[in-house]
């Protein structure tokens, strides 16, 4: 089991957020809202943890852990995902930057975009605090 710290007062707002987090339906919600497959997933929220169980594939699996991850409220995800790779996004990043420093080539910015689409709408829509998946 891998555990993923998010930065809890940052991400998208949902019922909970701030310090209070959101329900395990809530959060299940948000993961249909985004059109992941949900097809035998398990969430659990304690406290501002939430684990994650099983998924379709390894990829969809990163997906839902930066979904529930990136919502306002939620500090940590645990799930079995132990070869993600992840990179909070800092103040001044530009996906362009995060690929230059992650994947060797700046101009590879558009595989961290695909890689964290239906999260990511618009390549320059990116915030501080945001966790991105990157491609292996």
């Amino acid at each position: 089991m891998g555990l993923f710290n998010f930065w809890k007062k940052s991400g998208k707002k949902v019922k909970g957020g701030g310090d209070a987090a959101p329900s395990a339906e809530d959060l299940k919600k948000e993961v249909e809202d985004l059109g992941l497959d949900t097809t035998g997933l398990d969430i659990q929220v304690d406290g501002d943890k939430v684990t994650v169980g099983s998924a379709a594939s390894d990829e969809i699996k990163e997906k839902i852990i930066l979904a529930v991850g990136n919502v306002e409220g939620v500090a940590e995800v645990e799930a079995d995902a132990d070869a993600a790779v992840f990179h909070t996004v800092e103040k001044g990043d530009t996906l362009w930057a995060i690929a230059k420093t992650t994947l060797g080539d700046g101009n590879r910015y558009n595989e961290i975009f695909e890689a964290n689409k239906p999260m990511l709408t618009h390549p320059d829509k990116i915030y501080p605090g945001q966790v991105l998946r990157i491609p292996q």
